[in-house]
């Protein structure tokens, strides 16, 4: 048969040509993107994975990671930091629409990396994981201070806290956008 005539018998056919308006999105499919079903987080675009985009150089002394409970510790206290700051309305909004597999992940693999407690950083240096975000100071110091709540919690010393606090608080000038 005719390629045209078919189109046009088709068109005839769908419910447009009897008046009625069909939605652009049940013409057409609608690819959703889903997460890795192994990792649970969603794919990104290609980027060099290297420690040196943790922001901050491991600690030399082999005592924080003792401090900090090791990774298990580690992880306990990036998963509260993100809990904490999920629930917290003066950031919560940052938080929305993120794939919080992923930030859980290469958070604790950032701490872990800083703490030299035996682990690779793989996410984005600091200036392209929040670009576009527009962080301000009043954000940073709502996260920190979930932070201290997080590590208080865990009963890390006051003076590891204030180690790991000033490794990361170079990483400012990066994540600012206002």
């Amino acid at each position: 048969m005719n390629p045209i005539f078919m189109s046009l018998l088709l068109l005839q056919a769908t419910p447009e040509a009897e008046g009625e308006t069909v939605e652009l999105s049940e013409q057409i499919e609608i690819i959703e993107e889903k997460p890795d079903p192994v990792t649970g987080e969603f794919a990104v675009d290609p980027y060099p994975q290297t420690n040196d985009n943790a922001g901050a150089k491991p600690f030399s002394d082999n005592n924080m990671p003792t401090q900090f409970g090791g990774q298990d510790g580690i992880r306990k206290i990036t998963n509260r930091l993100v809990d904490l700051s999920i629930d917290d309305p003066r950031i919560s909004e940052i938080f929305k629409g993120q794939d919080m597999v992923r930030l859980r992940r290469t958070l604790f693999e950032q701490f872990c990396y800083i703490l030299a407690a035996g682990c690779d950083y793989t996410g984005r240096d600091m200036r392209s994981a929040h670009a576009d975000m527009g962080l301000e100071r009043s954000d940073l110091n709502a996260l920190v201070e979930n932070l201290q709540k997080a590590m208080a919690e865990q009963k890390i010393p006051f003076a590891a806290q204030n180690r790991l606090l000033a490794k990361l608080a170079p990483m400012e000038r990066a994540v600012l956008q206002k």
